[in-house]
């Protein structure tokens, strides 16, 4: 046979050119599933060994006195192999930012040890850092295995922590819309949907096929929408937003003083191990460490003391200032419910409707993520609370300014004209500025 006739006409193209959205679609459906698949499976196995460690802990609370060992362990075993992955959530965005090498895969299980042991012998910490780390290493090791370009590993990224986010809240819907909220403050990065929102979907389900379920919570009652009652959640969003400066503001200040003042970093947790397991038995409750959700069960169905929420700040910030590992977001839904529980004594809304405003709208000022806090909002809640909560969401990140708990996020843009000259800088450095201008002010 002549090879002629195996040659291609000369006015071939290719299938992939001639219906680049039917490429596309199929390249991000292939990659996004298949990173929803390993860290929805890999959540799976965190849930249920965070469950095991917290229930192991409450019912031996003598591990509890371990902390300052478990303590020296993690910091041993982050300062002498995992430096490259210490930086954790900031790690993932500042690679989002500015791509460089490749996110290591012992992040995943450097981060799934050391919360578990922060747990297990009694430190205040969530889960989300863990869950975004794992769904961000992992994705990341897609870069090389599918060869993909700059502008997809960032998309790569983002799917991974839609996909950790949806899977360990049991969130999809928020989950994706908080990775492409939380890179650039002010701005969505709408090139990431489609991987996010397959990414997050699919780790849920993953995570759900696994039979791990997640916390129910509940309003049995929402007023109708009233000039009075919005006047209310408007006020309560100004509150929910100086909670949050309150505890991004101490964790920082409470991270760089145990860095300026402990020169050794496995002793930083040795510390502030000692201080906790001194305040837990001070105080004669676990209430305010681990996760805490019996007190958010219970603040959606009682008024709870100021004294609450005012602990748990403290707990936390003494935790994840001293490195420990974990996440800041579910003891910012402790913080912000057991705060919107005790408000009921003052402002009239029903004690649930206010539990679940701060629930998402203390975390929606620490993490500048309105959007995504209002869609988890209702994905938790019903659609029935969605006006009173958007309003404290978007109240309390516009009080919140530009400080919160990732110091890598950027300003995309400004908040108000007042902030104009903080665009494109990191949340780092402008609270590296103004450390600057108090110190000349000596």
């Amino acid at each position: 046979m002549s090879p002629d006739r195996f040659r291609l006409p000369k006015n071939f193209v290719p299938l992939f050119r001639r219906f680049p959205i039917i490429f596309y679609t199929g390249k991000w459906l292939v990659i996004a599933s298949l990173i929803g698949v390993l860290t929805g499976s890999a959540s799976a196995l965190f849930l249920v060994s965070l469950d095991w460690a917290t229930n192991f802990r409450e019912a031996h609370r003598w591990i509890i006195a371990l902390l300052p060992v478990a303590g020296f362990l993690i910091g041993c075993m982050y300062h002498y192999g995992g430096k490259d992955v210490d930086a954790g959530n900031n790690l993932l965005l500042e690679n989002i930012h500015r791509p460089s090498t490749i996110i290591p895969l012992k992040m995943a299980p450097f981060i799934l040890i050391c919360t578990i042991a922060t747990h297990l012998f009694g430190g205040s910490a969530g889960r989300e850092g863990t869950a975004l780390q794992i769904g961000g290493s992992i994705a990341d090791q897609f870069t090389n295995l599918f060869r993909l370009r700059p502008r997809d590993r960032k998309l790569v990224i983002i799917a991974g922590i839609a996909a950790g986010f949806g899977s360990v809240f049991g969130t999809p819907l928020a989950g994706a819309i908080f990775a492409i909220e939380v890179i650039l403050i002010g701005r969505l990065r709408y090139d990431a949907l489609l991987p996010a929102f397959i990414a997050s979907v699919v780790a849920d389900l993953t995570t759900r096929a696994w039979q791990v379920g997640h916390t129910h919570y509940h309003i049995p009652f929402v007023p109708e929408i009233s000039p009075l009652n919005l006047l209310c959640a408007v006020l309560a969003g100004c509150i929910f937003g100086i909670c949050s400066i309150i505890f991004t503001s101490l964790t920082h200040y409470l991270g760089s003083v145990f860095k300026a003042q402990v020169c050794f970093p496995p002793l930083r947790p040795v510390i502030g191990g000692v201080i906790v397991v001194l305040a837990v038995f001070g105080t004669g409750t676990t209430r305010y460490i681990g996760l805490g959700i019996p007190v958010i069960l219970e603040s959606f169905s009682e008024p709870l003391p100021a004294y609450d929420f005012a602990l748990k700040i403290l707990f936390t910030a003494v935790t994840l200032g001293a490195a420990f590992k974990g996440g800041e977001v579910t003891p910012l839904f402790f913080i912000g419910a057991t705060l919107g529980s005790f408000l009921s004594y003052f402002i009239p809304l029903p004690t649930a409707l206010l539990a679940g405003m701060g629930f998402v709208a203390v975390f929606a000022g620490a993490a500048n993520t309105p959007l995504a806090c209002t869609i988890m909002a209702i994905e938790l809640f019903g659609a029935s609370c969605g006006v009173y909560v958007a309003l404290a969401c978007v109240v309390a990140y516009f009080f919140s300014g530009h400080r919160g708990i990732y110091g890598s996020q950027r300003v995309g843009q400004p908040k108000h004209l007042l902030y104009g000259r903080h665009a494109g800088k990191r949340l780092s450095d402008l609270r590296a500025e103004v450390k600057k201008r108090d110190w000349r002010k000596r």
